[in-house]
């Protein structure tokens, strides 16, 4: 929990900093729009990877559950104003997703698992969002816009994994996809230069390249059934950040 304290920590620095700086007499002319602003940010999300499809030797699972779980992230943006009302926002951000899948060993299942089965994932993605903005309420010091845009995450591997429970097959690796696509829909509410983001984030790709196992270990005859599935990103996520 050091890295999240830590994000939380220096953000709400630069805000006491910000909003110290403006008492002193050094805030903007409020009555005209700069053409460029500049943004830092941290928040939480709620991950959910919804598996699309997951079978082991080409039988198809059933009740699989898609469980949410809690990450954290933290974004540095740029504001481009465009026209009145109107940005262009690209942004960095590195985000950590956390995200589980529980499978019951229903009668069903009974031949393909060993018991009850999860797999747990821990996904770090540096990311690229670029939105477009419209504020329809820009009356100083408040102020609450609307945005949409495309996303492009790249996956570091080195850095993400997933854990299997409950299968037959032994020492089981996930590989990832380097890039994945994503899209953004969200709202921000601003009190002066301090704002609320809140974002809703949907996968448009397949996450999951790979499935692999050690068929050495794994006992007969599951050493020879491969596990396939798809998976997206579905996320919700909330923020806390300062616009200079």
């Amino acid at each position: 929990m050091r890295t999240p304290a830590f994000i939380l920590l220096t953000l709400l620095t630069l805000i006491f900093g910000e909003n110290l700086r403006a008492q002193m007499g050094f805030r903007r002319n409020i009555n005209r729009t700069p053409h460029v602003n500049m943004g830092v940010k941290a928040g939480f999300n709620s991950t959910m990877f919804a598996i699309d499809h997951l079978s082991i030797d080409g039988n198809e699972l059933e009740n699989v559950q898609n469980n949410f779980k809690v990450g954290y992230f933290a974004t540095f943006f740029c504001r481009f104003n465009i026209k009145t009302r109107h940005f262009i926002q690209p942004e960095l951000t590195y985000n950590v997703s956390k995200g589980s899948v529980s499978i019951a060993n229903t009668i069903n299942n009974t031949s393909l698992l060993a018991e009850n089965a999860r797999i747990k994932t821990t996904l770090r993605t540096f990311e690229v969002p670029l939105l477009y903005g419209y504020k329809f309420v820009d009356t100083y010091p408040y102020g609450m816009a609307l945005f949409v845009g495309p996303k492009l995450a790249y996956t570091w591997k080195n850095k993400s994994n997933s854990q299997f429970e409950g299968f037959h097959q032994q020492s089981i690796t996930e590989w990832f996809y380097p890039i994945n696509f994503s899209g953004v829909i969200g709202l921000a509410v601003n009190i002066s230069n301090i704002f609320f983001d809140l974002r809703y984030e949907l996968g448009f790709k397949n996450m999951t390249e790979n499935i692999t196992f050690n068929p050495v270990t794994t006992e007969k005859p599951h050493d020879g059934e491969l596990i396939t599935f798809t998976r997206r990103k579905d996320v919700i996520s909330f923020s806390l950040g300062v616009i200079f």
